[in-house]
């Protein structure tokens, strides 16, 4: 994998976007194919890794690794490992990922809304 400059001027312009707008910090935090699905598994309780897994199937392992380190390196879930065998680890939203609900809801009615060609179900 190639190495990202920092000091390239796309580098700069995404830091600038990500300062400047909220709808651009906030799709830096939640967006892309499976952070939005495993938050929206999540608003329900805590799950373990086994559950997540379970609960989107079409996720590969390696990609769901990295999505919940991503979201608990910005501090959206918490990951909790008891020190047992087998191991365990659970995953919960923070108070900022509990927040998120009104977001995720507002998505899936803009959704159902205009996936259909505008008419409200």
């Amino acid at each position: 994998m190639t190495q990202v400059k920092e000091s390239s001027t796309n580098q700069l312009n995404k830091k600038l976007a990500l300062n400047v707008c909220p709808v651009t910090y906030t799709l830096g935090k939640i967006g892309g194919r499976w952070k939005p699905i495993i938050i929206y598994n999540l608003l329900s309780g805590k799950k373990r890794y086994s559950e997540l897994r379970r609960l989107i199937p079409a996720i590969t392992e390696k990609m769901l690794i990295q999505q919940l380190k991503q979201l608990e390196t910005d501090k959206l879930i918490e990951r909790k490992a008891l020190p047992v065998v087998p191991p365990f680890v659970e995953y919960s939203l923070t108070k900022a990922g509990m927040e998120l609900r009104n977001v995720l809801d507002a998505m899936v009615a803009w959704a159902d809304f205009n996936r259909d060609g505008g008419e409200m179900k």
